[in-house]
């Protein structure tokens, strides 16, 4: 079976981090023969590590980002988005998670037409750029895409507005790949913690497997997710409230329940949430290594969802530099490995490996927040 693949076959290499020794007698004292062999070792560690465990990337913009264009081609590449395909294969992404969040102007009584419109589009331009992209329903279908040279586009997070207090909506979307839901922004999953309607989504989205993320929810809900869930879940945008206080990144006892739970939190290149350089991400990143575990954190790029992003880390080439001050700072490669690749991947085959379980036990259900909770 796919799904129980471990090892992945590589793609030709496309970029890398340069590493040029200065010329001239006083720059060249300045960087000895020591420092530079040093420096090229740090790269071609870097190369063979995202050669064999590529970047699962949590959050990307890009359907929204596209439909203000008139013309595109992401094989042959776009500058007028911070994601293409000669981008992606630079940055070894090997996976992309699709954000099919409403835009800031929608309507909530039209949530469920804009991510129809929006998950249209979505597979259109999969369709359209078969060369590069490849949509991917399930942790198999991740490892077969990536073993044919394609990047594995996953649909989600979607917002769970769409659902119009429909769990047949949300079969449908399922039907349809979406993969991701947020929870975040209903009336059955507030700031008190999710209502019983609101347990319900949540046992119907692990018979489907679809998994919860949590970005953006109340701390109640979150709790109360962790505990009923029988998959791990996400949090699709998230880094460390003791280093930021952002609203959407998570306190130190989330965190370790979060890791406890066999989620993961996913650190956005964001310079809101994580600081406007790159070492700022790499702190978060150590800090939700140390509370939660290094099977609990991931990477989640943002890009072309209008964030503005720290230094040196602009679009879906950059992943080598942050995989090489990571390796600076001591990161063993099994961590990293589990960082880019194996943690995302791990979650997604414990959702369709629960899901076909439930499946055999549990019919779909019906219920609605009139019934529930009213």
């Amino acid at each position: 079976m796919a799904d129980l693949q471990d090892d992945l076959h590589t793609t030709p290499e496309i970029g890398a981090l340069p590493v040029e020794r200065p010329t001239g007698a006083t720059v060249a004292d300045a960087f000895p023969a020591e420092a530079y062999a040093a420096a090229l070792e740090a790269v071609d560690r870097v190369r063979a590590l995202l050669a064999e465990h590529p970047v699962a990337d949590g959050y990307s913009g890009l359907p929204r980002a596209l439909r203000r264009l008139p013309w595109y081609d992401l094989e042959l590449g776009e500058t007028d988005v911070a994601t293409d395909v000669p981008r992606l294969r630079e940055g070894h992404v090997g996976a992309l998670f699709w954000s099919l969040h409403l835009p800031d102007d929608a309507r909530p009584d039209h949530a469920l037409s804009a991510t129809l419109d929006q998950l249209d589009l979505a597979r259109t331009v999969i369709r359209d750029h078969p060369e590069g992209l490849r949509l991917a329903r399930t942790a198999g279908q991740v490892i077969d895409a990536r073993n044919c040279g394609r990047v594995a586009v996953v649909l989600g997070p979607a917002t769970a507005a769409a659902l119009d207090d429909s769990l047949g909506i949300l079969r449908v979307l399922r039907t349809l790949g979406v993969r991701v839901l947020t929870l975040a922004g209903t009336s059955w999953a507030s700031e008190a913690g999710l209502t019983r309607f609101g347990e319900e989504v949540v046992r119907e989205m692990n018979r489907l497997g679809v998994l919860a993320d949590l970005s953006g929810a109340s701390d109640a809900t979150i709790a109360r997710t962790l505990t009923l869930s029988r998959t791990p879940v996400l949090c699709s945008r998230s880094a460390a409230r003791a280093l930021r206080p952002h609203p959407d990144n998570l306190p130190d006892d989330l965190l370790a329940a979060l890791g406890a739970a066999g989620g993961v939190c996913m650190v956005p290149l964001a310079a809101e949430q994580t600081g406007p350089t790159l070492r700022d991400v790499a702190e978060h990143l150590d800090h939700i290594r140390a509370v939660a575990g290094a099977e609990s954190v991931g990477l989640s790029g943002t890009f072309d969802s209008g964030a503005a992003h720290p230094q040196d880390l602009t679009d879906t080439a950059c992943y080598p530099r942050l995989i090489a001050e990571l390796l600076r700072r001591g990161w063993p490669e099994t961590d990293l490995a589990l960082l880019t690749w194996g943690n995302v991947q791990r979650v997604l085959r414990s959702a369709d490996f629960a899901a076909r379980a439930a499946q055999e036990r549990r019919e779909p259900s019906a219920a609605r927040t009139v019934e529930l909770d009213d």
